[in-house]
């Protein structure tokens, strides 16, 4: 069982932990990083241009589900989650133990655990940098939907994509299911539930 604040999430997701490292380096998800790491998406806040650790724990990241056959893909990152994290739909609490929790990853990583399925599923935002303030978030604009696109399109190569919520849904064009968020979290866990083992 998942702790309540997200500890025993923090414990599997730890980026020290050989389940997150891969020797050597695979340049495609260092590539992808570096690039996003480089990019301007509108007005949003890009949390890995002058941070090297999320930008490590990004590509690491990848490189540990560059087998999953699922791209779960939400809309953007939460100023509680991996605008402080790095990683979509991570808080930093879920891999340090410290700093600030977000219920929604809290919510998606017990889910995944529940129904077997962390390692089958990578974990996206249509738009990969976050849109808001260091305390708020915004709905992402159509400019910065579109220019998050290009970083979306390499992850789907292989694997199903599935959007969570209503503007992942509209952006993305693929199956979605209710986003965990406001009272959805069973709602998001029989909906994932269903799609990963339709084959549909």
């Amino acid at each position: 069982m998942v702790a309540p604040d997200g500890a025993a999430v923090g414990a599997r997701l730890q980026p020290s932990t050989s389940r997150w490292r891969f020797e050597p380096p695979d340049p495609l998800a260092r590539d992808l990083v570096e690039a996003l790491a480089a990019a301007t998406i509108g007005a949003t806040f890009n949390q890995y241009c002058r941070s090297r650790l999320r930008r490590e724990r990004l590509v690491a990241y990848l490189q540990s589900r560059r087998d999953a056959r699922f791209l779960l893909v939400g809309e953007a990152p939460g100023y509680r989650g991996a605008r402080v994290s790095g990683v979509p739909f991570t808080s930093e609490r879920q891999l340090t133990g410290q700093g600030p929790a977000e219920a929604t990853a809290t919510i998606v990583h017990r889910v995944l655990a529940e129904l077997g399925l962390e390692h089958d599923v990578l974990l996206w935002n249509v738009v990969p940098t976050h849109p808001g303030t260091k305390w708020t978030n915004r709905t992402p604009t159509r400019e910065e939907l579109r220019a998050g696109l290009r970083f979306l399109e390499p992850l789907t190569e292989g694997r199903r994509a599935i959007a969570v919520g209503r503007l992942a849904e509209h952006a993305l064009g693929a199956p979605a299911i209710r986003h965990p968020s406001h009272g959805g979290a069973e709602s998001f866990r029989s909906g994932l539930r269903s799609v990963t083992s339709s084959g549909v």
